[in-house]
Order: C-alpha cells, then sequence, then structure tokens
C-alpha cells in the first residue's frame, strides 16, 4: 500500500494508514468531533430521507427541559423577590419583598445618591466576579451559545439576578426580564454540562431556561418560545423546539401557584374591528416607532461609544450611570425602577401627559446612559414602557378606538422593531393584555417598525453588542440549498472507471495518452459487473510510475497493488450529507454509486457542490417577466387586421423558412 500525505494530494482519497496519522496528531476534542460526524453522518444515510432529522434522543433532552423549567419558574420568583427587597431597603429602609415603586419615596435630594451606589456594588462585583453579568441578558446569552458552546459559568447564575436585583432596587430603568433570561439560560446550561451532550444539546437547554424564566416573569409562554427561535435558538427544529416549549409550559404552570395568573397588564375590552381610517393609522404607529426604536437603539450604543472614551476603568461607569439614573430620578420620579405600574396606567388610559412626555425623555435618556455604562438590567420593560408613552402621546391625534388601544398597538410596535423579533412582539402584547381583538392591528404596526429598523440600521440593539466583539450573526431563515439538492443532480457522469483486472503495465500505458485529455484527479476501480471496488488517484499512478513498479510486475492486477475502503455516497442522499462528509474524512471527491448493487454512477466534487449555490443565486438575481399582457381585439377584427396583414405581404421563401426551423 502506498502511503502519502492529505497535503500533497488535493485531489482527495488518500489512504487509511495515512489519514490515521494524521487524526492521532490532532488534538482528542477534533478527533471525538470527526469520529461523531462520522457516526452521525452513517446513521442518517442509511435512514431513509423525511422530512425532520429527529431522533428519539429529544424525549430524553425533553425531560431535562421539563425539570429546568420547573427551575427557572423558581428562578423568576426569587428574582421578583429580590427586586422588592432591594427596592425597599434602597428607598424605603424596610425589610419586605413586595414589589413597590421607588417614586413615593422620601429621600429627597439623598435619592441621587442610591443608584450611585447600587451601580458601584455592581461594578465592583463585575470586576472581582464575572464581567458576563453586565449587559442586558439577551446578547450575554447569545454570545454564550455562539462563541462558549452554550457553556456559562456557574458563577454568573448566581450574581446575574443578584446584580440585576440591586441595579433595579436601586432605581435602575430597567426591567427583570433580560436578566431573568440569563438567569435561567445560566442555570439550564449548570444541568447540560452534568450530563453527556453535546453543543447543540446544551443550546437547546440554555435555551429552554432562558424561555422558562421569560414565561414564569410575564406568564406568557408563547412569547417566550418564539423569542427563544427568533433570538437564541437560530434554527427551527423539532430536536429544540419541543424541549424549549415544553419547559416554557411547565414554567407557565408553576407560575399559577408561585407568582399568580396573568394577564400582567389587563386592558378594557378592544373593537374586534376597526376602520380604514384607524388601519392607515397603525401603518403611521408603526413608521413612528420604528424611528424610535432606531434612535433609542443608537442612543445606547453612543452612550457606550462615550464611556469607552473615558480614561478611567470600566468599573467605575455603572457609577456615572447611576448618577445620570439619581438626577433623572430627581427631575422625573417616575423614571425610577422597572415602571410596571406605569405601564399598566397607560394601558388603562390614565396618564396624564407630563407623564408621558417624562417617559419619553427623562426616561429613554436615563435608560440609554445607565445601559451604556454596562450595568445590569433588562430591556423588555422600558420597551414597552417607551412605546406606551409613545401611543399615550398620538392618541389624542389618532381615531377614539377605546382607552389604552394605542398604546398597546405602539408597545407593540417597539418590541418588532427595536429587537427584530416581530412575531414575539405581536404574541407578547396578547399574552400581556389577552386582547385578541388587537391582532390585526398588532401585526400591521409591527411589520412597518420591523421593516422600517430593517431598512434602516444592520443590526438590533441585542446584536450590535455581539458585533462589537468581532462577531457577525444571521438572523435571516431560510432553506439551505444544500438540504433539497440531491447528489443525482450536481454529479458527473461522464468519468474514466478503471478494471480492477486491468494490469498495471497497460493502465500506466493508456493513462500517457488520457490524462492530459480529462481533468479527472480520481479514478474508481469497478469489476465486471461495473462494482466499486476501489479508488485511485492520479498521485497514487505518478508514484507507481516512478517507482518503476510497472515494469517490474507487468502482469501484476491493479486490484492487487492497491486495495482501498473508499468512502461513498449514493445518488439519492442529500447534498448536505455530502458536506458532512467530506468535512469528516477531509475528502474533496467521492465516488456515487447505487445502494443496493454498488455499481458505479458518477463521481461528485466540491466544484459539483457548488452547483447549488449557483442555483440559489440564479433564483436571487435573475430576473424575468413570465407572463406578458397583450391587447385583445375582438374576433372579427382580430382575424380582419391578420387578413390585411397577410395580403400586404410578400410571400414567404420556403427554403428560408424551413431553414430557420432547422436546429443549428
Amino acid at each position: 500500500m502506498i502511503e502519502h500525505d492529505l497535503a500533497g494530494d488535493p485531489t482527495g482519497q488518500t489512504a487509511a494508514g495515512v489519514g490515521h496519522q494524521r487524526s492521532e496528531r490532532r488534538a482528542g476534542s477534533w478527533q471525538t468531533l470527526l469520529q461523531a460526524l462520522r457516526g452521525e453522518n452513517q446513521e442518517e444515510s442509511s435512514r431513509p430521507l423525511g422530512d425532520f432529522t429527529t431522533t428519539p434522543r429529544v424525549i430524553f433532552i425533553a425531560l431535562l427541559a421539563i425539570a429546568i423549567g420547573a427551575l427557572g419558574a423558581v428562578v423568576a420568583l426569587i428574582l421578583l423577590r429580590l427586586i422588592g427587597l432591594f427596592t425597599n431597603l434602597f428607598f424605603y429602609q424596610r425589610f419586605d419583598t413586595s414589589l413597590i415603586s421607588p417614586a413615593g419615596n422620601r429621600l429627597g435630594p439623598f435619592e441621587v445618591l442610591v443608584p450611585v451606589i447600587g451601580a458601584l456594588i455592581i461594578g465592583l462585583m463585575a470586576r472581582y466576579g464575572s464581567e458576563r453579568i453586565r449587559g442586558h441578558g439577551i446578547p450575554e446569552a447569545i454570545e454564550a451559545i455562539l462563541i462558549n458552546g452554550s457553556r456559562v459559568q456557574p458563577r454568573v447564575a448566581f450574581l446575574k439576578p443578584l446584580s440585576s436585583a440591586i441595579s433595579i432596587g436601586s432605581g435602575g430603568p430597567f426591567g427583570a426580564e433580560g436578566p431573568i433570561i440569563m438567569t435561567g439560560g445560566a442555570f439550564g446550561s449548570m444541568i447540560a454540562q452534568l450530563f453527556h451532550l453535546s453543543s447543540a444539546e446544551r443550546k437547546t437547554l440554555l435555551v429552554a431556561g432562558a424561555a422558562a424564566g421569560m414565561s414564569a416573569t410575564f406568564a406568557s409562554p408563547v412569547a417566550a418560545v418564539l423569542l427563544a427561535v427568533e433570538l437564541l435558538l437560530f434554527e427551527w427544529k423539532p430536536r429544540s423546539m419541543i424541549p424549549v416549549a415544553l419547559a416554557s409550559a411547565t414554567a407557565a404552570v408553576l407560575r399559577r401557584y408561585l407568582i399568580g395568573t396573568g394577564p400582567l397588564f389587563p386592558t378594557p375590552p378592544h373593537p374586534a374591528f376597526i376602520g380604514p381610517q384607524a388601519i392607515l393609522c397603525c401603518l403611521v404607529v408603526g413608521l413612528l416607532a420604528g424611528a424610535l426604536s432606531a434612535l433609542l437603539t443608537v442612543a445606547v450604543y453612543a452612550s457606550e461609544d462615550a464611556f469607552r472614551l473615558l480614561p478611567i476603568h470600566w468599573m467605575w461607569w455603572p457609577a456615572i450611570g447611576g448618577l445620570a439614573i439619581g438626577l433623572g430620578g430627581l427631575i422625573f420620579p417616575q423614571a425610577l425602577g422597572v415602571g410596571y405600574d406605569t405601564i399598566s396606567a397607560l394601558l388603562q388610559g390614565t396618564v396624564p401627559l407630563t407623564i408621558i412626555l417624562g417617559v419619553l425623555l427623562v426616561k429613554s435618556a436615563i435608560w440609554a446612559i445607565s445601559l451604556g455604562s454596562g450595568t445590569s438590567g433588562g430591556v423588555l420593560a422600558p420597551l414597552l414602557l417607551m412605546g406606551g408613552a409613545l401611543g399615550g402621546l398620538l392618541t389624542p391625534l389618532l381615531p377614539a378606538e377605546g382607552p389604552g388601544f394605542w398604546p398597546l398597538v405602539s408597545m407593540g410596535a417597539i418590541l418588532g422593531g427595536t429587537m427584530r423579533s416581530p412575531f414575539t412582539g405581536i404574541v407578547f402584547m396578547l399574552e400581556l393584555t389577552h386582547d385578541v381583538n388587537a391582532l390585526l392591528p398588532l401585526l400591521i404596526a409591527v411589520t412597518i417598525a420591523h421593516a422600517f429598523t430593517v431598512l434602516v440600521m444592520r443590526r438590533s440593539i441585542l446584536t450590535e453588542k455581539v458585533s462589537r466583539r468581532g462577531y457577525h450573526l444571521t438572523r435571516e431563515y431560510s432553506i439551505d440549498p444544500l438540504e433539497i439538492i440531491f447528489i443525482r443532480e450536481v454529479m458527473r457522469t461522464s468519468i474514466v472507471a478503471l478494471p480492477a483486472s486491468l494490469p498495471q503495465k497497460e493502465l500506466l500505458q493508456s493513462l500517457r495518452h488520457t490524462s492530459s485529455q480529462h481533468g479527472q484527479r480520481l479514478y474508481p476501480l469497478i469489476d465486471e459487473q461495473e462494482r466499486l471496488v476501489g479508488v485511485l488517484t492520479r498521485r497514487d499512478l505518478e508514484l507507481l510510475a516512478r517507482e518503476g513498479q510497472a515494469e517490474q510486475q507487468d502482469g501484476r492486477l491493479l486490484v492487487q497493488a492497491i486495495r482501498r475502503q473508499p468512502v461513498i455516497c449514493h445518488p439519492d442522499e442529500p447534498l448536505r450529507l455530502v458536506v458532512y462528509r467530506m468535512a469528516a474524512t477531509g475528502l474533496t471527491r467521492l465516488p456515487v454509486v447505487e445502494r443496493e448493487s454498488r455499481r458505479l454512477v458518477g463521481l461528485v466534487s466540491i466544484s459539483d457542490l457548488l452547483q447549488a449555490r449557483v442555483r440559489t443565486l440564479i433564483e436571487e438575481q435573475r430576473r424575468e417577466r413570465v407572463l406578458r399582457i397583450r391587447l385583445l381585439f375582438p374576433f372579427g377584427t382580430r382575424l380582419r387586421a391578420l387578413r390585411l396583414r397577410e395580403e400586404h405581404l410578400p410571400p414567404p421563401n420556403r427554403e428560408s423558412s424551413e431553414e430557420e426551423q432547422t436546429p443549428r
């Protein structure tokens, strides 16, 4: 057997011994990955093709997800109690865990110091505990999935809710949903790390914990699953959707006994149908909400850029943000804290104009500054509040559709525009209010806001942070062309196959005449029934000729010189399996054989796989008019026009007519 290095053979199939030597030089984790890829591909190729690739292992993952969902509900309860505890300690100097607004405190000017003290504590926790507690939770969860293999440090699971409770309890204008998403995801990741799981399975359990936390916090199980799909899973597959949905449902059931039932923000009943004028106004609200979403995103990252210019350590940035919170709270006390009471009042239509302006001006300003400083807190509740304020500001100018109607529509539009998750924004508002009649207005406004921000901004408020750390995230979901194109559609059938019974001398003599005419680099060996028995590369043949084996063993058969067990593929397999097989083995060309008879039918290479991408480019870029509209005359008039045309035309030349019809 002739063995040579794969690096010197760009053509593909190499000796098994060389592949084994190269794999021994790799790290253990890389070898394990290749083994897993080979095992998975062999198992999948042996099964008939179906609509889904989910295996019974999803049952085990779903059971773990249910346990994580129950834990997520408990963690959500603990976080809400911690927020109430720190709010009462900071602003009212009492030991109580009930949620209360900081706006009613009697600290006077000393109120400015409370957010600063809380921010100093968070800065110390972030520097000496874990830097991962900084931020609003969801980008950190995305980063853990994309970069860290869905592994979250255990300390984050404990420091994140504590720091968020201190931040919100000391007056931070944030929500609890971002921290609980990160905390639930951290606990899900911790449990996943206790078992022998793949990175994809750890991701599923991390997202299951995140969805459970959001479901328990807002009593919104369906919106939590949609948020997981649109922001965290990066896929829509049963293997991940089933466990995440069961975890979210489990947390929603336990919320009934731990926290209470929903809706979190009840609204008065609204009409089942609004007129055309109101529909057009929904378009306007969507545009304005999209513009506000873009403005808020720019403000947050402009604030972050400004903090980066400061000549001090980032540990002190939250204290500066806390000073801005304190000053804003001194001007407008309702800007402090989560603001659930203000959101509820906006949906009831009982908020005066001064409160609405205070939210839009003061609350949004201190939120952007403090979030840019790197403190810990969520974005969902502030976005709801600012969206509701926008709707409240527009209510006197729009058709009257009931109290809280336009704030409700504007809240959903802000969520869809800022987070780039339109379905999450729609369903989230329906679950928060139980107002199904608002479905159509929400669909219009959220879609317009989403379209505005997608066209105006490259990234959302959640993915911009990931991008600034040097990673790109695609938020578009589509079918991979490698999934729907089969090998039989791209393989080459005009190839040179070598008879295994051919003597080596005759082989080398024939190849001297054909090698310059064919660009083929992999030569299959077949028997009398055209069944594949092995492969040869062009380099193999060059080595044979160089070592003089052809002259020394004139009568030796080719199959006696080199025997191999080639890596093969089948014509009914999708290209995705071929790509995985090439990635796992390091080969770039594979013979294609029939399943039952093992008869050779063709070759496939990387250049052939590019045809799938070419087809996608054609579908995306080629523009053509399929239907053409022609002006049809009345039947009699059309016949008369044809007769007149025939009378004035010269007689046709029969020879030229026949020549034109002859294919060239």
